[in-house]
């Protein structure tokens, strides 16, 4: 399986291209004036706009969504559709939409999610600080699917310290496969992605740049962003049970009481 696939290598990822259960993933660009009709068949989805605004339609109902020239310029939107739902993205103007799936058994209501709506965490501290908006929280009314978005400062290190959830083992672990669809504020900007598991038989080393796409599906994982480029990826995940509990890699565990401000004495 190939975790790092390349800006413009790439349409769609699901679970038959990735080898996984739930997961699935694409992005669209639709220019301004077109409708295009789609079908969420047996997935709940979140339609959360990268840049410009557009209306959704679906059984008679209306949701316009997004409005931020970028990923670095504003808060995010986004709208959840469960399974079995028809709908139509119309462009207002150029548009970039990022689609999350996951395949779901339950019926849930569609609802919109608002920039005010969205919960902003600031993780981290020294230089492993970063922003994560919620956008599917574990506490949304959904099935599988969960979303966020991160910011990681540059030169700063994200989804640290290194840590796993490819087992479900309630309630220390839950199993969610997970992908990272990246954005550089700069887009000649890169950033690093390691995947590893305990017993080193994956042990990869990624170099993501602007739109690439990394997948995890086991292991312990980590970024780190380069100087002078601020990085933003879209944060997707799914499994069978619906919380992020996660396992820390014995290593690296001190790290989760490290303060780096506190004076040595």
């Amino acid at each position: 399986m190939e975790l790092l696939l390349r800006q413009g290598e790439w349409d769609v990822v699901d679970p038959a291209s990735a080898g996984w259960r739930y997961l699935s993933f694409r992005v669209e660009g639709i220019k301004a004036g077109d409708h295009v009709p789609q079908d969420t068949g047996g997935e709940e989805i979140a339609i959360v706009p990268l840049q410009g605004t557009c209306l959704v339609e679906s059984n008679g109902m209306r949701w316009e969504l997004g409005g931020r020239a970028s990923v670095f310029e504003g808060m995010p939107w986004a709208l959840y559709l469960p399974r079995g739902t028809q709908y139509t993205v119309s462009a207002f103007d150029d548009v970039e939409v990022a689609v999350c799936g996951a395949l779901a058994d339950e019926q849930h209501e569609p609802r919109l999610v608002t920039p005010e709506e969205v919960e902003i965490e600031v993780r981290g501290s020294g230089n492993a600080t970063r922003q994560i908006n919620h956008i599917l929280k574990p506490e949304f009314p959904a099935h599988r699917l969960l979303v966020v978005e991160v910011f990681t400062p540059a030169g700063n290190w994200s989804s640290y310290p290194p840590h796993k959830h490819d087992t479900e083992d309630p309630p220390r672990e839950s199993y969610l496969e997970e992908l990272y669809y990246y954005r550089l504020a700069k887009p000649t900007g890169f950033a690093f992605q390691r995947i590893y598991t305990p017993d080193r038989s994956l042990d990869e080393a990624l170099v993501a740049r602007d739109g690439d796409l990394v997948l995890v599906p086991r292991g312990y994982h980590v970024v780190a962003t380069a100087p002078g480029y601020d990085c933003y990826y879209l944060n997707v995940m799914a499994g069978p049970t619906r919380e992020w509990r996660f396992t820390v890699d014995p290593d690296h565990v001190w790290l989760m009481d490290w303060d780096p401000a506190r004076p040595r004495r």
